[in-house]
């Protein structure tokens, strides 16, 4: 796990009401382990599922839950913890705390600290699948992302309620990881990244289209990961339903020919181009005006034409910058990646097999990183931690490059 990022950190860790506050207990504990000095807050409603006895003992620290502590306030405690604080991070953040700092109040002792405090703010959210999914709880993380807020997560799956779906909080170890990746906003401080990600639709008549099953997941946490290292990141997405990382810069597209136009218009001055976009190789030749009927003869023919090559075009480019393509391969796969290395002369793959459960619609994936010198492998992990591992490389082949502005001939 990268958390050396945390090595003598000053985290305000907050604790909100939520069954997922006894998970709270343990992230103090990781935290330590990478580390950070850790305080703790918590809210009162929090201190009826884990007593504050528990984080003061794992902690090693006094707990606070009140503004009306007289005799930490005697010394306006909470302006001395605002100022000690380097991050404050929030875990769980339950659905009232989100709308509250969203609406700057300042009702409690929490809350107050996150006005008083110039640290980073970051929150992990932890509720009811309805209630993550309700418009007035996502207009309030839209709100806190404008800010600067960093939201970890949710994870989805099964919750304490019964309910299946998104709004479990990360686990501690994955938090651990995500407020150490924050650490290193001067990885790609400077840097132009552009970034594919997703499908492309190629569309056959009015109702139809050729697709493919990508979910951009990876492509979304790679430009996640290149922002949190401090590159001025910009997103072609194709045609997905997942939100915009916090100070990513995004462009939709459908089709490969319209990627292919975004792309090459945002690639002139880019340092690097990673794309993680499954482009369809083919498109139809014409696309019928009206649906397209059945037939009694049962058949139908699709006379298909090639999509121009993304990857070759911005190789081609005169100021050409550092490349990292994708392999996603259902067999063979790092010799089908070595060869598209090669072919495309891209300076880094990423390979991955897929089917099967494997490579699309999941969340976790394995990558095999490949260059013409060395070869990487990358065990199974959540997607967004491999994105990281992808940015280091990124950022040390940058360094290696020795070049005044990181692009130029490999």
């Amino acid at each position: 796990m990268a958390s050396n990022g945390l090595a003598g950190r000053q985290v305000l860790l907050g604790v909100a009401g939520g069954i997922a506050a006894y998970k709270a207990a343990d992230l103090v504990r990781r935290l330590g382990d990478a580390g950070a000095q850790v305080r703790v807050v918590m809210t009162e409603n929090a201190a009826r599922f884990v007593t504050p006895l528990t984080f003061q003992a794992l902690s090693g620290n006094p707990v606070r839950l009140s503004l009306w502590d007289e005799g930490a306030e005697a010394a306006m405690g909470h302006i001395e913890l605002a100022r000690w604080a380097q991050d404050i991070l929030i875990a769980p953040a339950s659905a009232d705390l989100i709308a509250r700092l969203a609406h700057g109040l300042a009702d409690d002792l929490l809350t107050t600290l996150c006005l008083a405090s110039a640290a980073p703010v970051h929150v992990a959210p932890a509720m009811n699948q309805q209630m993550w999914a309700h418009p007035a709880t996502q207009a309030n993380l839209d709100i806190l992302r404008r800010r600067g807020v960093g939201v970890f997560g949710p994870a989805a799956g099964e919750q304490a309620c019964g309910d299946v779906g998104s709004g479990r909080l990360l686990e501690p170890l994955e938090l651990v990881a995500r407020l150490a990746a924050r650490q290193r906003g001067d990885l790609l401080a400077g840097r132009q990244v552009l970034i594919s990600a997703g499908p492309t639709f190629e569309d056959i008549d009015p109702v139809r289209f050729l697709g493919n099953r990508s979910s951009g997941r990876m492509g979304f946490a790679i430009a996640e990961a290149a922002a949190e290292a401090g590159a001025s990141v910009t997103l072609v997405a194709g045609p997905v339903n997942l939100a915009t990382p916090a100070g990513v810069q995004r462009i939709d597209v459908r089709s490969a020919r319209e990627m292919h136009a975004a792309v090459l218009g945002a690639a002139q001055n880019c340092d690097v181009f990673i794309a993680a976009a499954a482009v369809g190789d083919f498109r139809p030749a014409e696309v019928a005006l009206h649906k397209i009927k059945k037939r009694g003869d049962g058949g139908l023919s699709l006379e298909l034409t090639q999509n121009p090559d993304i990857l070759a075009d911005v190789a081609a480019l005169p100021r050409r910058p550092l490349l990292v393509g994708f392999a996603a391969e259902t067999e063979n796969v790092e010799a089908y990646a070595r060869a598209k290395l090669e072919r495309k002369r891209l300076d880094l793959i990423a390979a991955n097999q897929v089917g099967s459960g494997l490579g699309f619609e999941v969340d976790d994936n394995s990558l095999t990183l490949i260059s013409a010198d060395a070869t990487l492998r990358l065990p199974t992990a959540p997607k967004r931690e491999l994105a990281r591992q992808l940015i280091d490389v990124v950022a040390q082949r940058l360094r290696d490059r020795g070049t005044d502005n990181g692009a130029g001939a490999a």
